[in-house]
């Protein structure tokens, strides 16, 4: 038989007080005797009772709660924008219920659906795609701002980062180094990130000849395909990958396939993790700022929270390149590039 977990009442017989002496001690109200407030908190002790949160903020209305949708925790960048906020919402008194849609439509809509039982305060949302707003459930509420990835419909706040223009700063480089094609690797471009980085590619690709290839939202498997088209004598001058986990995928192909970086192809990447810095030679990377980023979308969610009914807001957030010796150096490079690190390696 599964032990009762203790309740409000049986602390109450314990202390030999009544229901709502028991809850004015337990929120810190000081009309309660100290005599009282002793015999309820010893009683809270013996019987190991912890208070229910949910049924709390439900009686008193005021849910100090909001929930964060991402669409996969086992990302790195995922993972520390979370982190960042779920700091600052503890700051401001919040906790988060945090929800993985696993880059699914239909989870990512029942991840909405059911995060909406616990009646958060505001959510923020990092969708699947763009059709965010055909997912939200029926008589949907509460606040919602959407991070990273641009929705549809303009009805939502939105945070993300300038993605074209920090893709363009890449390719523009590895043309005024003297790369001719380049192999542009994305996971799809149903993405909206995707579709940025791609078209800021071609902005800045000048005379290079780029070629675009999805693998999928399964890049371990899916960049296994490129493998005839980074060998033999159609390979390309310059390989630049659109995402972290993409790249990483890559990396450990170009050493299979037996290419030395930056002597056989050149090598560049979008978001910026730290083994990019520390492999040989470390890697050209686009870094986003995740942090600000996660900061910017908490800011705003929290005044939606507090009553905040202004139009819709757009904060897009500048990415920092920084060249590395995976890539080599340009005849002139751009001032808004920081070179750093040289070498040589077989990955």
């Amino acid at each position: 038989m599964t032990p009762r977990s203790p309740t409000i009442r049986m602390v109450a017989e314990r202390a030999g007080v009544s229901l709502a002496t028991v809850s004015n001690v337990l929120n810190g109200k000081p009309s309660v005797s100290p005599d009282y407030a002793a015999r309820v908190m010893e009683a809270v002790e013996a019987l190991g009772y912890v208070p229910d949160l949910a049924a709390s903020r439900l009686r008193s209305g005021k849910a100090a709660l909001a929930g964060v949708v991402v669409p996969d925790l086992g990302n790195p960048m995922f993972a520390r924008f979370v982190s960042v906020l779920e700091h600052v919402a503890r700051e401001d008194g919040f906790d988060l219920v945090v929800v993985s849609s696993r880059n699914d439509p239909a989870e990512e809509a029942d991840r909405l659906a059911n995060i909406r039982a616990w009646r958060p305060s505001g959510v923020i949302v990092l969708p699947c795609d763009g059709a965010l707003a055909a997912r939200l459930p029926a008589g949907w509420t509460a606040p919602i701002v959407v991070a990273d990835r641009i929705p549809d419909d303009g009805r939502f706040d939105l945070v993300a980062v300038d993605n074209g223009p920090a893709a363009a700063q890449v390719t523009r480089h590895l043309a005024g180094a003297g790369c001719r094609t380049c192999l542009v690797v994305a996971t799809s471009l149903a993405i909206s990130n995707m579709r940025e980085r791609w078209e800021g590619a071609q902005v800045g690709a000048g005379a290079m000849e780029l070629a675009l290839a999805e693998v999928g939202d399964d890049p371990a498997s899916g960049v296994a395909r490129l493998s005839g088209r980074l060998s033999g004598t159609g390979r390309p001058d310059a390989l630049f990958a659109l995402e972290q986990m993409t790249s990483l995928a890559l990396y450990p192909l170009l050493g299979s396939l037996g290419l030395v970086v930056p002597a056989d192809i050149a090598y560049a990447s979008f978001d910026e993790m730290e083994w990019m810095r520390l492999v040989t030679p470390p890697l050209t990377a686009a870094r986003q700022p995740v942090e600000a980023m996660a900061q910017a979308a908490w800011t705003r969610l929290r005044a939606r929270m507090a009553g905040d009914a202004g139009p819709p807001a757009t904060i897009r957030l500048a990415c920092t390149v920084t060249l590395r010796g995976s890539t080599p150096p340009a005849a002139s490079p751009g001032p808004a590039l920081t070179p750093s690190g040289s070498g040589r390696h077989r990955p």
